[in-house]
Parts: C-alpha cells; structure tokens; sequence
C-alpha cells in the first residue's frame, strides 16, 4: 500500500509518502512562502527522489482542514487535480486528527492548537496510546473557554500547534493541571502524519472521489463574515 500525502491547512506546505507502514520520504517546509509556489515543486523532488512514478499510488491522503482558507482550497486543489489525473481516491484526514498522530503513543490528553484569529483556536483533544481515540471533535473555539473546559478535565496536557506561541501566556496564567509543549520535530503538521493516518482510513475504506473533496473549514471565511455584516446593515437602514 503507497499513499501520497498532502498539507497545507497552515504556514506549513508538507508532501510526503508512505508505503506499507514506512515513511519513505518527507518534504516539510515551515516559511513564508506560498503553497501554490511550494506544493508541486515539492512533491516534484520527492517523486525524483524516490524515482517514483505517481501513478503507482494507491491513494492521495489531504489534510482536509481546518485551517487556512487559501491553504486548504489550495491542497485541496493540488490533491483534486492530482486523483482526476492519476484516477486515484482522495481521503479525507482533518487536520486536527493528524496532528494528534503525531504523538502517537502518549499517555497526555493531546491538544492540538492552530491559531484562528480573534482569541478563537482550532481544536480537539485525543487520546492515542495506541489508536487515535477522539474525546472532543474538532472545533473552533475561544481560548479561555478551552482552558476551563481542560482544567476541568483535571488531566494531563500535551500541545501541539501554531496556536501555542500565541497563547501560551494565557495557558501559563490560568491552567491549573500539569501540560506541556511537543519536541520542534512533531509540533507542527506534517504530510508524514497525514500519510500514515490516511493508510489506516484506506483499510477501513474511507475513501472519496477526486470531485466529491470538500475541505471542512469548521467556520465561515472573514471575507464572507464582512459581507454578512454589510448585508446586515443595509438590511437594517
């Protein structure tokens, strides 16, 4: 089983392979570039690298969000165009999900935190000591509400995220139970998790077609926020 994988639901544009539960290539960059310049020339080197031929993938697995909204409609894109080509089935990973794989075999309560603007984050909180077990579903929230919600839970935290350099003043005044951060190797997406994650959907079948992918964005875009705002207003007058 070989699978492609794909992130870019934030600053992050990662490409990776995985073939029979090997990570055979990784290609991760964390700068401020944009991921229409960075995705193929990517994935490109990747495939000359491992003299891979795409169309022996078996799948092509996309963090599906959330995220960015240019980035995710980006990979999106990428991964869309790539399974119409390849005739090959997308599967849908959240980004959330992924990034909890990336501690896969902590015995913490895991966190993952992106940034999402105006004292809100993207989150969940997962188990996955040996599976990846959900104990909150994906959702943008404020971020004391967070805090409360995990000092009530009473365990301990690990975090993950671009959301932690953001707010990691607040979690350091107001928590109340022992947490900590993840090393700089595993605290950002990675299309590896994505991958491996994408391996275990693949088993169990949950695949899409390459014209049905739909990013999950969780909330509406700012632009589309201001245009419900005005339209408010003018309803309004």
């Amino acid at each position: 089983m070989k699978l492609l994988g794909i992130d870019s639901s934030s600053l992050v544009a990662s490409v990776a392979v995985v073939e029979d539960d090997v990570l055979t290539a990784e290609y991760t960059i964390n700068f401020k570039k944009t991921h229409s310049q960075t995705l193929l020339p990517m994935m490109d080197e990747v495939a000359k690298m491992l003299e891979l031929d795409l169309r022996t993938v078996d799948a092509i697995a996309v963090s599906g969000g959330p995220g960015s909204f240019t980035g995710l409609r980006i990979g999106a894109a990428t991964a869309k165009g790539l399974g119409l080509a390849l005739k090959k089935p997308l599967i849908h990973v959240p980004t959330l999900d992924a990034m909890a794989y990336n501690l896969w075999g902590s015995h913490a309560l895991i966190c993952p935190m992106m940034d999402a603007k105006r004292n809100q984050v993207y989150t969940g909180l997962y188990h996955c000591r040996e599976e990846l077990e959900i104990v909150k579903s994906p959702c943008a929230m404020d971020i004391l509400d967070l805090i409360e919600e995990l000092n009530q839970a009473g365990q301990q935290v690990l975090f993950l995220g671009d959301g932690m350099p953001v707010y990691g003043t607040e979690l350091e005044r107001r928590l109340k139970i022992p947490y900590g951060m993840a090393p700089a190797q595993n605290n950002r997406q990675r299309a590896g998790s994505v991958a491996a994650l994408g391996a275990v959907y693949l088993k169990k079948g949950q695949t899409v077609l390459a014209e049905e992918f739909q990013p999950e964005y969780l909330r509406k875009s700012q632009a589309e926020r201001e245009r419900e705002a005005q339209a408010g207003k003018e309803k309004g007058e």
